[in-house]
């Protein structure tokens, strides 16, 4: 059977969460970091460090908001966070670039999320050429659009995260064609795919379902200077749909 009646179900949404880096001097590191977290950070200096800090206290806000808690009372499994430990029950998928993060999650069910300035990878006919498939390469190099190719990488990345599996070896698992027709190799599943402008970025999620919904977006304040765990605020933002496809499957 494929997925589960929790993937079927209206009320099962996904949601993305995205906040601004906070710029600034260095700080104390606060004392919601786990032990893993503490250990992690304290590799980074600088903006990367900043980075860091502002992706783990947007992973406390979106589970928080998602399960109905408070921001204190949450945080994800040590290691990827791809899932809260507490409380349980939430899938997670963290992305940010640029001085922007996001998380997505959802009530116990794959998602991967992923996020790119809208003017990257000026040369990436090189990664077109290196890693896709022959029938990518044709229809993106006639289109000979970088904003296309952000689409398409985006879609590989999400698709990952949402299965599980790192880039080496598997950007193919996932093949996108022309008009954004697009093959995945998990036969036993549906999966779904949107993707969105937000803020000068590009944002595509991937998850299991068995129609295409656009997720839920909310843009949060940005942490505070000491990155203490208050209630973070939505505040206003426009994003642009793009597309929302099923991806289907992959035949050999």
């Amino acid at each position: 059977m494929a997925g589960s009646s929790n993937d079927f179900s209206p009320d099962n949404r996904p949601s993305v969460w995205l906040c601004h880096q906070t710029d600034g001097p260095e700080i104390a590191h606060p004392a919601w970091l786990t032990d893993y977290e503490r250990e992690t950070v304290g590799k980074f200096s600088g903006p990367r460090e900043r980075e860091y800090l502002s992706s783990r206290w947007l992973i406390r806000q979106a589970i928080g908001k998602s399960a109905m808690v408070p921001p204190n009372h949450c945080c994800p499994v040590a290691g990827r966070p791809n899932a809260s430990g507490t409380p349980e029950g939430w899938r997670l998928s963290l992305s940010h670039s640029q001085g922007l993060s996001a998380c997505a999650t959802r009530a116990d069910s794959p998602i991967g999320l992923d996020l790119e300035p809208c003017q990257r990878h000026a040369q990436w006919q090189k990664v077109v050429k290196r890693w896709f498939s022959p029938v990518e390469q044709e229809w993106l190099f006639r289109e000979d659009d970088s904003n296309t190719f952000l689409m398409v990488w985006t879609l590989k990345e999400a698709w990952l995260k949402a299965t599980g599996r790192g880039i080496a070896g598997n950007l193919q698992t996932l093949e996108v064609r022309k008009n954004f027709e697009i093959y995945g190799d998990q036969p036993e599943q549906y999966w779904q795919a949107a993707c969105c402008y937000i803020e000068g970025y590009l944002v595509t999620v991937v998850f299991r379902g068995s129609r295409p919904v656009w997720p839920e977006i909310t843009l949060l304040e940005p942490p505070p200077h000491d990155f203490s765990l208050v209630d973070a605020e939505p505040i206003e933002a426009s994003w642009e749909p793009l597309f929302q496809r099923t991806i289907r499957c992959k035949t050999p």
